[in-house]
């Protein structure tokens, strides 16, 4: 991949494990954490392409709490659990090889930046938790245009801070709907394939697929 000045990662499912907030209750939860974890992040995901279509919006945090509260309902969570799971939301841990990999990219001369559904105070805290915080250039929240991916206008938001040209980004995800999103929309992509999972039909294939982002810098 030449000509690449910006590498901009997706946050949630990518750098950061989604179910680890759930994991770590799921003494208190029981065997159908996995599950639930599982239903909590696709009916998020849900919700912010239905607040988009209906020109609803909400930011990333109030969709977390609805989307909670649906998930808690329907595997019959006790509502005591509530602010324990919404607090280690806040608190996702990376995946393994994402600091080492991360600081391996700082050493080189390209942008690093987070583009991301969640709010600024969201991912700022994400990134502090985790001692990540002296490694990006930017952090990307959708915020900034009002409405989730995959909108075009969210994929917009780094090549005007940059001035760079769509081409000139490389970017990451672990969802194939946002790699799909970035890709028509004109960046280079990798799908960060850590499930074995097949990737949509939507008119789109990413330039690489990876198991995990310690693959990635054998491909820069």
């Amino acid at each position: 991949m030449k000509n690449i000045k910006a590498i901009i990662f997706d946050a949630y499912g990518t750098l950061f494990d989604v179910n680890s907030a759930a994991e770590k209750s799921k003494e208190k939860i029981g065997d159908k954490w996995e599950n639930f974890s599982n239903y909590w992040r696709t009916t998020q995901l849900e919700y912010t392409w239905l607040r988009s279509l209906m020109s609803k919006h909400k930011d990333f945090w109030q969709v977390t709490c609805d989307s909670l509260d649906k998930s808690m309902q329907v595997f019959d969570i006790d509502n005591s659990m509530r602010i324990e799971l919404l607090n280690l939301y806040k608190n996702l841990l990376p995946f393994p090889e994402v600091k080492k990999v991360l600081n391996n990219l700082r050493e080189k001369d390209y942008k690093i930046a987070i583009l991301s559904n969640g709010t600024s105070s969201l991912l700022n805290e994400l990134v502090k938790s985790n001692n990540l915080d002296n490694i990006f250039d930017d952090i990307f929240s959708i915020e900034e245009v009002g409405i989730f991916k995959p909108s075009s206008k969210v994929y917009n938001i780094p090549i005007e801070k940059y001035q760079i040209l769509k081409d000139e980004v490389l970017f990451l995800s672990a969802n194939t709907w946002d790699v799909s999103g970035g890709g028509n929309y004109g960046y280079n992509t990798i799908w960060v394939n850590r499930s074995n999972n097949v990737f949509d039909k939507l008119d789109y294939k990413p330039q690489k697929q990876i198991k995990h982002l310690e693959e990635l810098l054998d491909l820069i």
